[in-house]
């Protein structure tokens, strides 16, 4: 057995990376287009 591990396919890591920051990412977003669409009626009274 060898020490040294396969790295994966440079192509492989960035689809994973773009998955990973739209996993995160687009539902902050939605989070953060609600919250600005919530806070004018915060201060209506």
């Amino acid at each position: 057995m060898s020490a040294e591990t396969e790295a994966p396919a440079a192509g492989t890591q960035k689809v994973i990376g773009v998955v990973a920051w739209l996993w995160v990412g687009l539902p902050f977003l939605y989070g953060l287009i609600q919250l600005v669409a919530k806070i004018p009626a915060l201060f209506a009274g």
